[in-house]
């Protein structure tokens, strides 16, 4: 079996030591314990280390970085090391092959177990089981590799609680670590997808006055005011006309029935397939917003209760962004893809939606090519949810293509066929 009993071992070792991001937790992660019993793991196959550390500061002071990372930083970042392997020599990008796997998580500790062939434990499927299913695939590729391609690891940090890869896989990739075929491995069924979205959040603020409930006129009602235009956002920007999708999400004014709250926020996720989707998005929130305080205003213009808030709803309503600015996935190469098909990996379905990653760093990399490809499924496998699980045959098959796929770049990797051993059939 490529995944063996010592992968298994090794696993059930990684799932056991936390790793959640300290995004969503106040513990101390054990990322730093759990990338160097990886990177120990990847020197028996010839991996040497690179680079294992957190990265500069300064990588949070840029706009596309999510006001939730930039708020929480930098001190953070002396526990969020990312590290980098390399097997093989330093060779040019045309021989080149990456990998980026991460081993932080998100919160909520699962049980770790291996029972009837299925790991459980917080990351079994996202993704430190396919993180160790990747050595396996690597290690039983190791004949048709030789000397002549360079395997590239990238073991990152910051994929999980909001932070997008801007201080883990970005300044990686920034830094010239990829190669010309690029793999996130991240759960997509075996169907490699060369497509990435990403999103952006805005934040719908109502800065005002307060009041006790037996005058509620005497303040501005800002549950009155954003539960209008969550409603009338829900209603506007709720189109079929792009391909990205509309999450109304967290509305906040106060817990008490006997008194009137002035402030408070709504938040509002927008997802994109493009650049140009994500610009006209954001365009659209705007005139949205704006038009649904007009609305409010004139509705509620003659209202006892709500009168001052209608009158003062442009001054008191405002919008800003928790993130925006993130760049999308959409890559195409015939020779990679037949690469990944003749390897075993179908392509993702051009009209099933994709979802976001680390991949959308690999954007518009010249001489390069980037696909998602890993085992099981966010949502079948319980990804982020309880009763996370990875089945061991998932696993094992994810293991035979990385194999077949490096098979396959050692004999194409120039566009020819280049003399390698035969090494084993195709899944």
């Amino acid at each position: 079996m490529l995944f063996s009993d010592a992968d298994c071992a090794l696993l059930l070792e990684l799932l056991e030591l936390p790793t959640v991001s300290p995004l969503e937790t106040a513990e101390e992660p054990r990322l730093w314990q759990a990338q160097r019993r990886y990177a120990r793991a990847a020197e028996d196959l010839g991996f040497r280390v690179l680079h294992h550390g957190p990265p500069d500061p300064g990588v949070l002071d840029r706009d596309d970085v999510p006001e939730t990372v930039r708020s929480a930083g930098p001190g953070f970042l002396d526990a969020q090391p990312s590290l980098l392997l390399r097997r093989g020599p330093e060779l040019p990008r045309s021989e080149t092959v990456m990998f980026n796997v991460h081993l932080d998580t998100v919160a909520g500790l699962e049980p770790v177990a291996l029972r009837d062939g299925s790991f459980t434990g917080r990351g079994a499927i996202d993704a430190k089981g396919p993180a160790v299913a990747l050595l396996s695939g690597i290690r039983d590729a190791l004949p048709a590799l030789g000397e002549d391609v360079s395997v590239l690891l990238q073991v990152v940090s910051g994929e999980e609680g909001g932070a997008m890869g801007t201080y883990g896989t970005r300044p990686l990739v920034e830094q010239g670590h990829v190669g010309r075929l690029n793999i996130c491995c991240e759960p997509t069924g075996l169907r490699y997808l060369p497509r990435s979205t990403a999103s952006m959040t805005a934040r719908v603020r109502v800065d005002g006055q307060g009041s006790i409930d037996d005058r509620p006129d005497a303040g501005h009602n800002a549950t009155a005011l954003l539960g209008f235009l969550a409603q009338h956002l829900a209603s506007r920007l709720d189109t079929t006309d792009r391909p990205g999708r509309l999450c109304v999400a967290g509305l906040r004014t106060g817990d008490l029935h006997n008194r009137v709250y002035g402030s408070g926020q709504l938040l509002l996720n927008l997802s994109y397939a493009t650049t140009a989707e994500g610009a006209a998005a954001e365009k659209a929130l705007q005139r949205a917003v704006e038009d649904g305080v007009a609305e409010f205003r004139e509705r509620f213009a003659g209202s006892r209760e709500f009168a001052r808030t209608a009158r003062d709803a442009a001054a008191i309503t405002h919008l800003d962004w928790v993130k925006r600015g993130l760049p999308c996935l959409d890559d195409a190469d015939p020779w990679a893809e037949g690469l990944l098909e003749r390897a075993g990996a179908a392509r993702w379905p051009d009209d099933e939606p994709s979802f976001t990653c680390d991949a959308i760093w690999l954007h518009d990399l010249p001489g390069c090519f980037t696909a998602v490809l890993g085992p099981g499924r966010l949502d079948t496998n319980h990804a982020h949810a309880d009763g996370e699980h990875a089945d061991r045959a998932e696993l094992e098959e994810f293991a035979a293509v990385v194999s077949a796929l490096l098979t396959e770049f050692a004999r194409h990797r120039t566009g020819e066929e280049h003399d390698a051993p035969d090494h084993h059939d195709v899944p």
